[in-house]
């Protein structure tokens, strides 16, 4: 209780400290003002003296998590992974938690990137004393096409936010990634392979430039093959511009799904667009792989 209301107290003040520069020179001070009152809204200030490791997870419900079924290892939390939703409160605030599996219904519901969080930990990455933090920015049934992605767009910018409210929690904190899962949509809008690959060439560049991280790693991977296979014709195009994509932009890697399940081929359930848990779980451990590759070449 007693960190808790000193961390209120202290992002109060940082907030105050801030309005001067603000008034006097708003392009200067405004964005930095923006990203104290999200942390002052959000009662996230109790995270500053925390340094992390930062990772952006974007796309749709691939990247968010649909996977059922059942796990040979199921993931344990973890104090050292925690998660920042992309959802906001009422004020505008973003919020800090303990990563773990979601229920519903009392099943749990596997992501990728729990698993990518526990091979990047378990693999040493992670320094003494810091710890890594998700920034869950991936909505379900998103794309470019249908203006949510693009840089004018809600999600782009919100994902941009929760980088900057991150980043401004601790000038220790570091943004080591951005893993994407993310082209059904586009897919079935019919999108050409030449405006995926403009579409998601801007999207990286973007934020790499906000982030002032040129060489920031971009992993991306294929969709779920037995949905692919099924809608092969307007797969083709995403499918070709996310390989081309990871091959121009440079610090970049595509990952295989070849050999990962559904939740329809996992558990029956006709969801052949979703990965399964299980599939999911692997998943997270080859982007691992792949964001090794980049970071180890």
């Amino acid at each position: 209780m007693l960190q808790t209301i000193l961390a209120f107290f202290m992002s109060t003040w940082m907030l105050l400290s801030a309005l001067p520069g603000a008034i006097l020179c708003p392009k200067q001070h405004w964005p930095e003002l923006q990203a104290q009152w999200r942390i002052f809204a959000g009662g996230i200030g109790i995270h500053r003296n925390i340094e992390y490791d930062i990772i952006v997870v974007a796309g749709q419900s691939n990247a968010q998590g649909y996977g059922l079924g059942p796990v040979d290892a199921p993931f344990v939390p973890d104090d050292r992974i925690q998660v920042m939703p992309q959802r906001v409160n009422f004020f505008g605030g973003y919020s800090i938690a303990k990563a773990e599996e979601p229920l519903v219904d009392g099943q749990p519901i596997a992501n990728f990137w729990l698993s990518f969080a526990r091979e990047y930990v378990n693999a040493g990455l992670l320094e003494p004393g810091r710890k890594l933090l998700i920034l869950q920015a991936a909505v379900g049934g998103t794309g470019f096409l249908d203006k949510r992605w693009g840089l004018n767009d809600d999600l782009y910018q919100n994902m941009l936010r929760m980088i900057e409210t991150a980043l401004a929690l601790n000038p220790g904190n570091e943004l080591k990634a951005l893993l994407w899962h993310q082209g059904e949509t586009d897919a079935n809008l019919r999108s050409s392979e030449a405006t995926y690959t403009t579409n998601l060439t801007t999207l990286i560049q973007g934020v790499r430039t906000k982030s002032g991280a040129p060489g920031l790693p971009f992993v991306a991977g294929d969709f779920v093959a037995q949905w692919e296979l099924a809608n092969a014709e307007i797969c083709a195009p995403v499918d070709a511009a996310l390989r081309a994509v990871c091959g121009s932009v440079g610090s970049a890697a595509f990952v295989e799904t070849t050999g990962l399940p559904s939740n329809d081929e996992d558990i029956q359930n006709g969801d052949t667009i979703h990965f399964s848990r299980g599939a999911l779980y692997e998943l997270g451990m080859r982007y691992f792989e792949a964001y090794r590759g980049i970071v180890d070449a």
